[in-house]
Parts: structure tokens; C-alpha cells; sequence
């Protein structure tokens, strides 16, 4: 009699399973398609360009296992186009915890991490992409334009190097390839800009021209160098911290006042350098130093050196005035 009673509650409890399980499935299959209706509107807002509501809404999805990592990528896309781009790396990573094959989460984790400055993680997301899809001539031309900027040359000319098509098609791995030589002193430096020169005809690169001359100059092809210096000058339509126009017409005076001093047109292209802005007095200094400058081209030059002294001294006076004033007035 004992043993008919045990079983009654066991028997009971697999009852209410039955009788309740269709519910329960009911409701996951309701909060699945509810987080997937989520989604879409989230998504919908984010074609919209509007991320604050599209973030509210993919926040929701994401709690969804269908739509979790289809939502987190969307947040992290959402998060780089509003320049959180150490939120977007996150939720990117977050995504290759328990996925470390997805090469779109890499390449978009690779990416952020240039844009927030972390080089050496982006580059670990580039090497771990090209060895998934070792054929994407884009990811390797990314992987080998952070190896540069790590400075480790040799490394990114050989995964350059992997890609001749691109070298032959394209200017900015033409580009990047005499970069990485003319950082490593290699003669095919040269060979390597002038190369670039043909393939640019309808992309202008400025900077590009100027580090070509540069390249000349330091072979001894003095003429060719002076007219990469001028292409640079016509073509220089905005000023960036790293290059120009001021930089290059400086330069090109400098190796006409060196090589070739009776030509006045060293001279008057010195100041029309300072005219246009350039202060370098780092520079300037170096070239006077240079015993290959004319004595009335040395007078002018240091001229202009001490001019340009002067006017620093003044401007540093006045910063410092300016400053005892407003901590006298706090």
C-alpha cells in the first residue's frame, strides 16, 4: 500500500508538466519573436540615422539568444558612428568570447581599435582575420598599414607582398610598399614611388610627391627631386600637422639654396616658404649650417632666422602675460 501512495506526487508533477508545457513554450517562442520585433525597429531606426533610438531598441533584443549578437554588433556599429570607438572595440570583442571565428566582429574590433589609437590590439585582430580569410587583399592591406604605423617595416612589406595584384592595380598599396622601403633606406625605393607616380595619375597625393622628392634628393637626383618638390606645392589643397604647403616649398628652397646657390630662385623661394607660414626655425638652423650656402644667401637666411626668434620670444611673452592675468583674476 506504501508503494501505491509514493508514486501519486511523482505522477502529479509530470502532470502539471504536461498540462503546462505548451504554455511555457508559448511564451518562449512569444519573448523570441518579441526580441526580434525589437530588433527590427531597432534596426529601422538605425537606417534612419537615428542611434539613440535605435540603441534603446537593440538594447532590448539583445537579452534574446537569436538576436544577441546580431544586436550587439549593431550596438558597436552604433557606438563608432557616434565616436565611442573604446565602446564599440568592446562590444565587438564581447562578440569573439564565444565566437572568435566571426571575421566581421574582427575586422569591425580591428578597426575601432585603430580609430581609439590601440594599434598593437588591432593588430592582433588583423593577423587573427587574415588567417581566416587569407585572400582578402583589403584586410591585408589594413594589417600591413598598422604594421607600419608600429613601425615594424620589414612585417608589412612582406604582408604586401602577398598581394601582387594589388600592387599592381592599386596606389595605396603602391604607396604603402615605398613608404615601408624608403623607412627601411632600400634602394627600390625609387623604383617603388615612381611606380606609384604612374598608378596615381587620377588620385593627387601631395604628400606622397614630397616624400618621393625626398627619396630623389637622398640619391643624389637633385633635378627630378626638384620637380617632385613643385608637383607637391601645385598640388597641396589642404594643410594637415604632418605636411604642407609651407613644408614643401621650405624644402624645395632648401636644395636649390645647397645645390645649385647663384640661382636666385633658391633665395626667393626661402621666403616665399616664411610668407606662406613656415617657422620651423629647427630647420632653418640646419641650413645654415649647410657650408654649401652663398654668403649674401646666408645673411638672408639668418635674417629671417632671427626674425622669426624675435616674434617667437614676443608671442611667448604675451602667453605668459596672459596667463599671470587670469591667475590674478581667480
Amino acid at each position: 500500500m506504501k508503494k501505491k501512495y509514493m508514486y501519486k506526487p511523482v505522477l502529479f508533477f509530470f502532470s502539471l508538466i504536461l498540462i503546462f508545457s505548451p504554455a511555457l513554450s508559448s511564451c518562449v517562442t512569444q519573448g523570441a519573436a518579441q526580441a526580434e520585433e525589437y530588433f527590427s525597429i531597432g534596426m529601422a531606426f538605425f537606417d534612419l540615422g537615428r542611434f539613440a533610438e535605435a540603441e534603446q531598441w537593440l538594447n532590448r533584443a539583445r537579452s534574446a539568444d537569436r538576436t544577441m549578437v546580431a544586436s550587439e554588433y549593431n550596438l558597436g556599429r552604433i557606438a563608432f558612428e557616434t565616436g565611442r570607438f573604446e565602446e564599440a572595440a568592446r562590444l565587438f570583442e564581447r562578440i569573439l568570447v564565444n565566437d572568435p571565428e566571426n571575421v566581421m566582429a574582427l575586422q569591425a574590433a580591428a578597426f575601432s581599435r585603430i580609430k581609439n589609437g590601440d594599434l598593437q590590439r588591432a593588430e592582433s585582430h588583423y593577423s587573427r582575420v587574415l588567417a581566416l580569410v587569407p585572400e582578402s587583399a583589403d584586410d591585408g592591406f589594413n594589417h600591413a598599414l598598422v604594421l607600419y604605423a608600429l613601425e615594424r617595416y620589414d612585417e608589412s612589406e612582406e604582408v604586401l607582398n602577398r598581394y601582387p595584384f594589388a600592387l599592381d592595380e592599386r596606389a595605396s598599396s603602391v604607396l604603402l610598399l615605398a613608404r615601408n622601403h624608403k623607412a627601411q633606406n632600400k634602394v627600390e625605393a625609387i623604383d617603388t614611388y615612381a611606380r606609384w607616380v604612374i598608378i596615381n595619375e587620377d588620385a593627387v597625393n601631395p604628400q606622397g610627391f614630397f616624400e618621393y622628392a625626398q627619396v630623389l634628393e637622398a640619391a643624389g637626383f637633385y633635378a627630378r627631386a626638384l620637380e617632385q618638390y613643385q608637383v607637391a606645392i601645385d598640388t597641396v589643397t589642404t594643410d594637415t600637422e604632418e605636411f604642407n604647403k609651407a613644408m614643401a616649398m621650405f624644402e624645395r628652397a632648401r636644395l636649390l639654396l645647397t645645390v645649385d646657390p647663384q640661382n636666385d630662385e633658391g633665395i626667393e623661394g626661402f621666403t616665399a616658404s616664411i610668407s606662406e607660414g613656415f617657422d620651423d626655425t629647427a630647420a632653418i638652423r640646419t641650413l645654415l649650417d649647410d657650408q654649401r650656402l652663398s654668403s649674401s644667401n646666408r645673411a638672408e637666411v639668418r635674417r629671417v632666422l632671427e626674425d622669426l626668434l624675435i616674434r617667437e620670444r614676443a608671442a611667448r611673452e604675451a602667453e605668459d602675460s596672459e596667463e599671470e592675468e587670469e591667475d590674478e583674476e581667480e
